[in-house]
């Protein structure tokens, strides 16, 4: 990853004692937790190489459960967050992930709410990649390039022709400039997920436009730097 400025090393305001392990993980949980889309009622947080040696004496496990309540990295209420989620009723459990993983700083996370045709799911990998920066590397199955640092919006649509097309065409007639884009399908003809980060963020008319292009089935926006 490219750092964009002196900020982007010193990292960001925040709670707890370490960038990487605090900081970055409460981005992560936050991340998911916009992508999920409203508060979830479960979910289940495997960490992977140093965030599974060190969760506990680091407080990961507390930072990435303010980012589940989208808390930013610097809310005074982070400390409590596993109490204030139970209060929430949000299930929070945490697990030991071994064998490959992307980065040192690795956590898989599964998002829930409801049951049987009501369920929704949201499973997303996620590292930190030091001075509270993340990357998210997989949504839902789809490899991802997702930095967090912009505002972002996440398209999951049919993979036909013209549909990134009218997805970037949106854009464009909006003056809205596309930093940085990944597409993924799980086969020719298939699901796949587009996500565009860009420089400014998508007021609820665009979103509506984007929303109507066809084939298009849904949309979700992420954006971090939101109170």
């Amino acid at each position: 990853m490219r750092f964009k400025d002196v900020f982007s090393i010193i990292g960001p305001a925040m709670v707890g004692p370490s960038s990487s392990h605090t900081a970055g993980a409460a981005r992560i949980g936050r991340c998911a937790r916009q992508l999920f889309g409203r508060q979830p009622e479960r979910a289940e947080v495997r960490f992977f190489g140093s965030f599974a040696a060190t969760y506990r004496g680091h407080g990961t496990d507390v930072a990435i459960t303010g980012g589940l309540l989208d808390w930013q990295t610097d809310d005074p209420r982070i400390p409590g967050s596993l109490l204030a989620a139970e209060e929430r009723g949000v299930i929070v459990t945490f697990d030991e992930g071994k064998g490959l993983f992307s980065h040192p700083n690795t956590a898989k996370l599964t998002l829930s709410s409801g049951e049987g045709e009501d369920r929704r799911e949201l499973r997303m990998t996620g590292t930190s990649i030091g001075g509270g920066n993340i990357e998210i590397t997989e949504i839902d199955g789809f490899a991802v390039r997702m930095s967090g640092i912009y505002p972002t919006v996440v398209v999951r649509h049919r993979d036909w022709s013209g549909v990134v097309a009218g997805i970037t065409d949106v854009m464009r007639r909006s003056g809205c400039n596309i930093a940085h884009m990944t597409v993924d399908r799980k086969a020719r003809s298939g699901d796949a997920l587009t996500v565009l980060e860009l420089d400014s963020a998508l007021d609820e008319a665009l979103i509506q436009e984007l929303s109507e292009v066809e084939n298009v089935e849904m949309i979700r926006t992420v954006d971090l730097a939101k109170v």
